[in-house]
């Protein structure tokens, strides 16, 4: 079959890298992809968003399922917009409604929803600019440290942990107020600090049924030790050490159970990934968000992990049977790390040249492109601000870090940085 795949960072080169190994797969499409999905596929000069641009081209090139890797086409309704056109609708399309995209889009959608089914979650409250000084008033009274949540998308940037009630209010007012984050923070929740290790669940699901795939922890800090800004993420290990059967069984039944049959339940419509941000509170998860797609970096590790067939995954979602599938995964340790320009989480350059990416083992390491792209020359140069991955397997969480480490010393862009330490806590 033809396949169409929308996006273009790490996740998806990572998933156009599984998919292209699949029998089924005749051609595969990436829009736009990078300068690593090349080696996947072919590109295609359409925007994520561009829902007209990708209807034509799937009636051109006979496209039979469409998977989408990032969260905007789906909040947007993509998928709606697919099975609403007549001659759209026998494509498959991996990934929800726009409806159940919600539980990313909307983060009051989400709590609302965890309080429905009793999924545990932290407590908290919603406000926005008409019940600002009820706001006010509420953080004021409420225990520090307090966490405050953009309801809706704000590139990964919307959620602010505050250490005192001044910086607070200021960050609420910044929101509801000033437009900090445009529509995204129009309204905000508010809700307790969990103290914990945080770890990443994913699930496939067909509306009806579910897998399980590989967990993961990703790192989000600009500096080791977990210091400094957030980014989009530094790096990723998989499988997670605490992780056990014990807890991974609380997980499944009092969060991934209860969050498919609540969808099921209340008739939304998802057939696709969803990722679960979870806090582990003492022995026990609770949930701090849900993602309508897979996470990045986190996809560089689970991925790469399963042995699957993804395309045959992909078609039992489309068939409902997921219920027939059983997730294998190799057994070893991987590790990715993030290559970033310089200056980033704030302002960076870009169109800086690429050295050493012919030089590694692809044997030993897997290199995920994701903000790369081509000069006029054709050399592959830098296209933002996380510009590759770098994966890499070991029987050990510690020698995984290390070979990734070791690969991401021979590649060099000026500017480059990446943390040394991912995975510190698990050496």
């Amino acid at each position: 079959m033809n396949i169409l795949l929308l996006g273009s960072g790490g996740r998806e080169h990572a998933l156009a890298w599984k998919i292209r190994q699949s029998k089924l797969c005749s051609e595969l499409y990436i829009a736009p992809g990078n300068a690593g999905t090349e080696s996947c596929g072919t590109n295609v000069d359409i925007k994520v968003s561009d829902f007209e641009g990708h209807k034509k081209f799937c009636l051109d090139n006979n496209i039979s399922m469409v998977v989408v890797g990032p969260e905007e086409p789906l909040v947007k309704g993509i998928y709606d917009f697919f099975k609403a056109d007549s001659r759209l609708k026998h494509i498959a399309v991996i990934g929800p409604s726009k409806q159940g995209a919600q539980l990313e889009g909307s983060k009051a959608f989400a709590k609302e929803f965890m309080m429905r089914h009793n999924i545990p979650t932290a407590v908290y409250r919603e406000f926005n600019s008409g019940n600002y000084e009820e706001g006010v008033a509420y953080i004021q009274q409420h225990a520090t440290p307090i966490v405050i949540k953009a309801d809706g998308l704000a590139a990964g940037k919307g959620v602010i942990i505050c250490q005192n009630h001044v910086e607070a209010v200021a960050e609420f007012e910044l929101m509801t107020q000033q437009a900090k984050f445009g529509d995204a923070g129009k309204k905000v929740v508010i809700e307790e600090f969990l103290t914990g290790i945080e770890m990443s669940v994913f699930v496939l699901t067909d509306g009806k049924n579910y897998v399980v795939l590989p967990e993961a922890k990703d790192y989000k800090r600009i500096g080791e030790g977990d210091k400094g800004l957030n980014t989009g993420g530094m790096g990723a290990v998989s499988p997670v050490p605490f992780a056990d059967e014990n807890f991974m069984k609380k997980v499944t039944d009092r969060v991934v159970k209860p969050t498919v049959a609540g969808l099921q339940k209340e008739k939304i419509n998802y057939r696709g990934f969803i990722f679960i941000g979870l806090i582990k509170v003492g022995d026990e998860p609770y949930v701090i968000e849900y993602n309508c797609r897979m996470g990045d970096p986190e996809t560089e590790v689970v991925i790469p992990r399963m042995k699957n067939d993804i395309v045959e995954l992909f078609n039992a979602v489309e068939a409902q049977k997921l219920d027939t599938v059983r997730i294998e995964a190799d057994s070893r340790a991987a590790v990715t790390i993030v290559a970033v320009s310089g200056g980033y989480p704030g302002e960076y350059e870009k169109d800086k040249i690429i050295e050493g990416l012919d030089l590694i083992d692809a044997e030993e390491t897997l290199v995920f492109h994701a903000g790369t792209g081509r000069n006029e020359e054709g050399a592959v140069v830098t296209n933002g601000g996380r510009v590759l991955t770098i994966t890499s397997f070991d029987d050990s969480i510690e020698e995984a870090a290390y070979k990734s480490r070791a690969n991401l010393e021979i590649i060099d862009f000026e500017g480059i940085y990446f943390r040394k330490d991912i995975g510190y806590e698990f050496y």
